[in-house]
């Protein structure tokens, strides 16, 4: 059974604009570690922190919470061994995550030259 489902669009622009502005601070913010460690290594920085960025606002909209309620820090994506993307939550979303009596979670993400989308469904 589906209990949450959030989607969220990122205009990539955004983001390098943010980055050339800002450096890294968007990313410190709300990247974990693990996420961070992958972002500084990666070619591609401002697509690798739209994504991110989607994902967890998908995630935030999915456990019905938004953003606010929730640390960027509760939400880690990385990879299964495949490649296709996968959902940690941690701290207040992980404790949302059970309170909807969700047991799975999963992640699409998709990106293009100006946009990166993230569409994740929990189930029970």
């Amino acid at each position: 059974m589906i209990v949450g489902v959030g989607t969220d669009l990122v205009e990539v622009a955004r983001i390098k604009l943010s980055l050339e502005r800002n450096g890294d601070r968007l990313a410190r913010r709300i990247l974990t570690p693990k996420e961070l460690a992958h972002f500084l290594d990666h070619g591609q920085k401002a697509h690798f922190l739209a994504k991110r960025f989607a994902a967890k606002e998908a995630s935030s909209k999915a456990l019905q919470t938004g953003i606010g309620r929730i640390s960027w820090q509760d939400i880690n994506v990385s990879s299964t061994k495949a490649g296709a993307p996968r959902l940690e939550f941690s701290g207040k979303a992980r404790e949302r995550l059970f309170a909807l009596g969700a047991r799975e979670a999963y992640l699409s993400l998709s990106d293009e030259r100006h946009y990166a989308l993230a569409f994740v469904v929990l189930s029970a």
